[in-house]
């Protein structure tokens, strides 16, 4: 059976028709009060912003969330998960002051900031779910220790999985470092010999794995494979692309293993959570690299549903109805109903996280598309 997924398009010359109206008509019409009971403790699941990154979602947009969680007789509180990388975030006293300066102070969001994995990551519970790659996860102990939750998420482009969005807001956003490390497969990156030695990967490398070749005219990175965790990040930071992985085998077993932890936050919330996607300044990266590229589509709008995959289903669809922008990342499948994200990185399949979701019982990928005005 299809899940409903509402949706709303960005823009309006009404005063009724403005950006904080829609998000509580799509709260309401979503039915999430239903989702909170008198006092429930209900995270705000929020990506902050890496220091450097303007592409997150909208301090005061954030708050007609919040304000419609107290409505219904929740408790809100915003909350994120410390990286496993080296950056603004990496624990909870730079990840705070990192969160206030983004605009997420109490009086722009009128709600409490937790890091929900504690100072240094250490705060986790561990929730079994006995599925293809792990017996059971780490999810960060305010997450699941929360009573309801409410998932907002920036969909945008991914490096290796494609696109991020809800499910995987869930699985690293509300993973501790240790779940994050687990969830990427620990195979070797390799550098090519494109690598300029600008030593941006090193600077990086959360397990202090790259150093620079000895006894070279030319500095080059080198890989300590042995401490190599496979997180991803100096690929992502590299300028000359000179660092990449085993897409075949490689990829498509971290995205399963991705879409396996977000299927343990959700257990025991099903009934629980919800889920918005915010559609607006849809980047080629995540929010966790220090800088915002250009958007690849123009804005398309916000969707709120229970269904954490149908949503994903719904926005990838959206994005990929759309023409791509010239003079952005996007240097291909730029014409309306092309994959944009194979358009960014040709060997990603962003659709796997949504085939895999429905596989193991994380959603439903059938979708039914509501519009509000």
């Amino acid at each position: 059976m299809p899940q409903k997924v509402y949706f709303t398009r960005v823009g309006g010359r009404d005063p009724g028709q403005n950006t904080l109206s829609k998000i509580k008509r799509l709260f309401h019409a979503a039915g999430f009060p239903d989702l909170i009971s008198q006092g429930d403790l209900t995270a705000v699941k929020i990506h902050f912003g890496e220091w450097g990154n303007d592409s997150y979602i909208n301090p005061v947009h954030v708050r007609q969330v919040v304000d419609c969680i107290r409505e219904s007789g929740g408790k809100p509180f915003l909350t994120d998960s410390n990286t496993l990388y080296r950056g603004s975030r990496a624990n909870a006293v730079d990840h705070l002051v990192t969160a206030i300066e983004h605009g997420f102070a109490y009086a722009v969001v009128r709600a409490p900031l937790l890091i929900a994995d504690g100072l240094r990551g250490k705060n986790w519970r561990r929730v079994e779910v006995h599925l293809r790659h792990f017996p059971s996860v780490f999810v960060s102990g305010d997450i699941a220790d929360a009573d309801a939750m409410i998932v907002l998420s920036h969909f945008k482009g991914h490096e290796v999985a494609g696109f991020g969005g809800a499910i995987k807001n869930l699985a690293m956003g509300c993973a501790p470092p240790a779940g994050k490390q687990a969830q990427h497969c620990a195979r070797p990156m390799h550098i090519d010999e494109r690598c300029t030695g600008c030593g941006r990967c090193i600077a990086v490398c959360p397990g202090e794995a790259i150093t620079f070749e000895k006894k070279r005219k030319k500095p080059r990175a080198k890989i300590q494979y042995s401490r190599c965790i496979g997180c991803f990040e100096c690929m992502t930071v590299c300028p000359s692309h000179a660092i990449d992985v085993d897409w075949e085998t490689e990829i498509p077993e971290f995205v399963e293993r991705m879409v396996e932890y977000a299927r343990g936050v959700v257990l025991g919330k099903e009934e629980k959570a919800g889920y918005m996607n915010f559609l607006v300044n849809i980047t080629p990266d995540c929010d966790c690299v220090p800088w915002s590229d250009m958007p690849i589509v123009p804005d398309i709008g916000i969707l709120a549903s229970k269904d954490p995959v149908a949503i994903d289903a719904a926005s990838f669809d959206l994005v990929n109805g759309e023409k791509g922008r010239e003079g952005s990342f996007l240097h291909e499948n730029l014409r309306e109903g092309e994959d944009k994200f194979r358009g960014l990185r040709k060997n990603t399949d962003g659709y796997l996280q949504i085939r895999y979701g429905e596989e193991i019982g994380l959603g439903s990928r059938e979708y039914e598309l509501v519009s509000i005005s």
